[in-house]
């Protein structure tokens, strides 16, 4: 087969710089989803799913997108919330008896909890052991007053989020967002049970990529990515160790189209064709300003909200590792997702936002 392989898919008229934008930065393996008041308008594909480029990428290939999954176990604790089950300043305590931390369930969802790091040192097969890194997450005492410093809970996000779901309502956390999220909104995601031949192969752009990732020595950010070890390294997370562990932080398994009808359900006020799954209310209180101000691990002043990043152009979601990324823009009603196998920058996703921006002006 030909090395390279041109973009596939259609756009709607009025959309085709975004199809250029896509074709002039080939990743060797992603696809693009943007929908419009929950029509489809941008449907595009390029490249592989794997390093030896044999299987082409498809609709239906799933990849690994970091932190982009952070706001599908948010809205697992905000359907609690929605149901009386947990209340946004509980003690996170009175749901998990026994952790030691004095932080809210809102500081939690808002990175400001004070707990980014797993806090006993680990291998990496401590990945499938939810039991274990929930007991250190629960004895850690917190790196600075909960609600005081936001610092992205890079990859404890997920376990403390989950751990509540577990405890409150009983299912795991994968076992819950399949029949609470993804089930009833028709989403093609999960978390631990992707099926190894739709997975895309991730790789780094270029060596020094991982380093560049860490930042420096002992910062916030490579105190977080580095324990346990193996979220940056290939031979983790294209095993079927990562593939199965549930680490909702940073490892849903997803395609485009999920992610975009994930934020058009939100967008939408928690309405998916004829489900709803959370109330207009939480939504609103989702994509409100709970904190602004310098995120020690972004190293960046952030504005957060439940789950998601909002930027000063009224869009709202989340980027992960390696330049994935979704978010809603309630402007236009535009539901954006880009995936990627292969992990580099945000250029990519500048440069579609930017053809996106060429859209706006002729709507």
């Amino acid at each position: 087969m030909s090395a390279d392989r041109n973009v596939d898919g259609s756009v709607a008229p009025g959309y085709e710089a975004v199809r250029e934008a896509l074709a002039s930065h080939p990743s060797g393996g992603s696809a693009l989803c943007v929908l419009r008041h929950g029509e489809p308008v941008v449907d595009l594909r390029e490249g592989w799913a794997d390093s030896a480029r044999s299987r082409p990428w498809t609709e239906n290939t799933l990849v690994n997108v970091y932190s982009v999954g952070k706001p599908v176990i948010a809205l697992a604790v905000l359907l609690l919330v929605d149901r009386g089950l947990v209340g946004l300043d509980d003690p996170i305590a009175r749901h998990w008896p026994g952790f030691r931390a004095r932080a809210s369930v809102r500081q939690l969802l808002t990175h400001t909890a004070g707990l980014p790091f797993f806090p006993v040192p680990r291998d990496a097969p401590a990945w499938s052991d939810w039991d274990l890194l929930c007991a250190d997450l629960a004895g850690a005492e917190p790196e600075w007053p909960p609600g005081t410093v936001a610092a992205e809970h890079a990859l404890t996000y997920g376990h403390l989020l989950g751990e509540i779901v577990r405890r409150v309502d009983g299912r795991p956390p994968a076992r819950f967002v399949a029949e609470e999220i993804a089930g009833p909104w028709g989403l093609d995601f999960s978390f631990g049970s992707a099926e190894p031949s739709r997975c895309a192969e991730l790789e780094f752009d270029r060596p020094e990529r991982p380093d560049l990732m860490l930042g420096e020595p002992g910062s916030v950010r490579a105190r977080a990515v580095l324990n346990p070890p193996g979220a940056r390294d290939l031979a983790v997370v294209n095993s079927a160790l990562w593939r199965t562990a549930v680490v909702p932080a940073v490892n849903l398994h997803a395609t485009a189209v999920s992610l975009a009808r994930f934020y058009a359900g939100l967008l939408a006020g928690g309405v998916l064709g004829d489900r709803r799954l959370l109330s207009t209310a939480l939504v609103d209180e989702l994509t409100a300003a709970h904190f602004t101000g310098p995120d020690l691990f972004i190293e960046s002043s952030t504005t957060w909200g439940l789950g998601v990043q909002l930027e000063p152009d009224g869009t709202w979601g989340m980027g992960g590792l390696g330049g994935n990324a979704a978010w809603a823009d309630p402007a236009t009603g535009h539901a954006i997702s880009f995936v990627t196998r292969q992990l580099g920058d945000f250029d990519r996703v500048g440069a579609i936002d930017a053809a996106l921006s060429s859209v706006r002006l002729l709507s």
